[in-house]
């Protein structure tokens, strides 16, 4: 099963070239979900979730919906090794799987995380403070597109966040029975030099760079339970856009 969306839907820039202008900030989700069933939550990266809001977000959504949710920052960047962080994180997804509408974690490491003995044991150890619950890791160094890598993932029960993102290998993997693929857009100018965070995902895709992934995204589902495909080239709603084209070449593919 493929399921197509974006990373995050609170964007204040959305309003006019998506939502409508007179349409209230707690509607947006609703609105959202009547036309994707998928939505991968990313404010989890910057504050704790709580159960309360992550039941709320579940209400708003029809019984088919999958959220993922972005891990925090004190769990991929932090990395302290600190467990009570990890429980808590867990205890607030339980809404979401009581509901029948959790997906996976994505576990997003920086640059900084560079492919050596102690990130490898931290991996390890990520898992088993997770438990069961699937997991796709997302890694910014280019050190980690190995073999070894990928063996790693598979003994420990990771998946592979496959990306499309300026200077990165556009590597098409599968470690678990979940697929996951995130387009960040190709915005090389900005990517490591802008003033405002948004501007490297100021991106607009041609309809050409989709297909190149399309017969990618069919193989690695033919391999996964889920497989997962978000548009993170969020500025001016161009995400949406991204999605939109990504669900019809898709399904022409079928």
């Amino acid at each position: 099963m493929i399921y197509i969306g974006t990373s995050g839907f609170q964007y204040a820039d959305w309003v006019g070239p998506y939502y409508p202008e007179d349409l209230p900030k707690e509607a947006w989700l609703a609105f959202y979900a009547e036309e994707f069933h998928t939505l991968e939550i990313n404010f989890t990266y910057y504050r704790m979730p709580t159960a309360r809001a992550l039941a709320g977000m579940a209400r708003k959504v029809p019984d088919d919906f999958l959220f993922t949710v972005k891990a925090t920052q004190e769990m991929t960047h932090g990395r302290e090794g600190e467990p009570s962080i990890f429980t808590e994180f867990k205890n607030a997804l339980t809404p979401l799987r009581d509901a029948n509408k959790f997906g996976g974690i994505l576990a997003q490491f920086p640059n900084s995380f560079r492919a050596n003995e102690d990130s490898r044991n931290y991996l390890k150890w990520m898992r088993e403070q997770l438990d069961d619950l699937p997991v796709v890791v997302e890694f910014r160094n280019k050190e980690w597109l190995t073999e070894e890598t990928y063996s790693l993932l598979r003994e420990n029960n990771l998946g592979f966040c496959c990306v499309d993102e300026p200077y990165f290998p556009r590597v098409a993997e599968i470690t678990s029975s979940i697929a996951y693929v995130r387009f960040h857009g190709r915005n090389y100018k900005k990517w490591w030099k802008h003033d405002q965070a948004y501007e490297r995902y100021d991106y607009t895709y041609p309809v050409e760079e989709l297909e190149e992934w399309t017969p990618k995204i069919q193989q690695m589902d033919a391999m996964a339970e889920n497989t997962f495909v978000f548009a993170n080239n969020h500025y001016q709603a161009q995400g949406i856009e991204t999605a939109r084209q990504l669900k019809m070449l898709l399904t022409n593919a079928t």
